[in-house]
C-alpha cells in the first residue's frame, strides 16, 4: 500500500515561501534593464508612487542614510529624473520629487521587464500560468503590507 506524503508544515511553507520570493526578487533585478541603480529606480519609484518627500523621509523610506540618499537624489537630479523643490507650506523644508524624465525612465523599465516576464511565462504549461495568475491578488496584498512594514 502506498504512502501519502504528509503536506509540508508550516514553517516549511513559509520558509519556501520566503526563498521563492528571495529568488525571484533576485530574477526581476536582473530583467530590469540596465542604467541606473535599484536604490535609484526604488526611490523613483517611491517618488511616483507617494509624491514629493523630504530627503530624510526618502532616506529612512529607502532604508538607507541621510548621506547615501543625498548622493542618490543629487546622481537622479544630475540626470534631470528628479528635482529639488520648496515646500509649498514651508518654503525652508526642502523637497524631492520625480520628473516626467524620472516617469518616462520607470514606464521603459516596467515595460521592458514586462515583456521579459512574458518570455518567461511563456515557458510554462497553462496550469503553471493560471496559477500565478490566481495568487496575484493574495501577492499584491502582501506586497501592500511588506511596503508598510
Amino acid at each position: 500500500m502506498a504512502t501519502t506524503p504528509a503536506p509540508p508544515s508550516a514553517d516549511t511553507a513559509r520558509h519556501d515561501l520566503a526563498l521563492t520570493i528571495q529568488r525571484l526578487f533576485a530574477a526581476l533585478r536582473r530583467l530590469s534593464p540596465p542604467g541606473i541603480s535599484l536604490s535609484a529606480a526604488a526611490t523613483l519609484a517611491t517618488l511616483e508612487r507617494e509624491g514629493p518627500r523630504r530627503l530624510t523621509d526618502l532616506a529612512v523610506r529607502e532604508g538607507v542614510t541621510q548621506p547615501a540618499m543625498t548622493q542618490i537624489v543629487t546622481r537622479l537630479e544630475r540626470d534631470a529624473l528628479a528635482a529639488r523643490t520648496a515646500d509649498p507650506a514651508d518654503r525652508r523644508v526642502v523637497l524631492v520629487e520625480i520628473t516626467q524624465a524620472g516617469r518616462d525612465l520607470l514606464r521603459h523599465r516596467r515595460d521592458v521587464r514586462a515583456e521579459r516576464v512574458a518570455a518567461l511565462l511563456a515557458q510554462l504549461d497553462a496550469a503553471d500560468r493560471a496559477a500565478i495568475e490566481a495568487a496575484l491578488p493574495a501577492l499584491g496584498r502582501l506586497a501592500d503590507h511588506a511596503a508598510t512594514a
